[in-house]
């Protein structure tokens, strides 16, 4: 099946989220600017340090923007110079105001570390071990003003054995999330049409 012709942007922060930008970026998406929290102080020295989807996206030359905030009126008329089909937001950390939200043509679609309405909001993957579920998964839903309450565009599961911790069950989702995510924007108007309601 051909790829459609998307121009793409990607929001992102930690290691999950540079799991799916890599993704997109080998399947030859065209991902025209990448956003991502600011440097913030890590490690004994407190040194500014870049999230791994800033990493990724400077080793591969794309426009990067690390806003504090996207309330801000300057921050929205550069995302709209983009011009954007779809702004794709993996674990960001930051919340999308709906102004932002309705900037791409097709909107924003979130990848989530659940199988939703489950365990919405933060730590989803420490939740699902900690209430002992024997699946999970991610979904991909169309992003709306509320927390993770948008329509499900596709999901995929990924079964939690009792050897599973959270730090096995990420590295699962890194795996089953970017697949997910190319055969969301490979169908996604389709997908849009028939998404279904949380």
């Amino acid at each position: 099946m051909s790829k459609p012709n998307l121009k793409i942007g990607f929001a992102g922060t930690p290691e999950f989220a540079a799991a799916h930008l890599k993704a997109l970026i080998e399947a030859e998406f065209s991902v025209e600017v990448v956003l991502s929290q600011p440097d913030r102080p890590a490690g004994r020295g407190k040194k500014l340090m870049a999230s791994p989807v800033k990493d990724l996206a400077l080793e591969h030359r794309l426009p990067i923007l690390q806003p504090e905030t996207l309330k801000g009126a300057d921050t929205q008329a550069l995302l709209r110079d983009y011009q954007l089909d779809v702004l794709v937001v993996v674990a960001y950390g930051l919340l999308l105001p709906q102004a932002v939200l309705d900037i791409p043509r097709l909107g924003c679609i979130n990848v989530h570390a659940s199988l939703l309405p489950k365990w919405r909001g933060a730590a989803p993957v420490q939740r699902a071990i900690e209430a002992g579920d024997s699946e999970t998964g991610v979904c991909i839903m169309q992003m709306e003003a509320g927390l993770d309450t948008g329509p499900i565009l596709y999901s995929d599961i990924c079964d939690i054995r009792p050897t599973t911790t959270a730090g096995t069950l990420f590295t699962d989702l890194e795996s089953v999330g970017p697949k997910a995510l190319i055969h969301t924007l490979e169908h996604l108007e389709a997908l849009q049409s028939s998404a279904v309601p949380q």
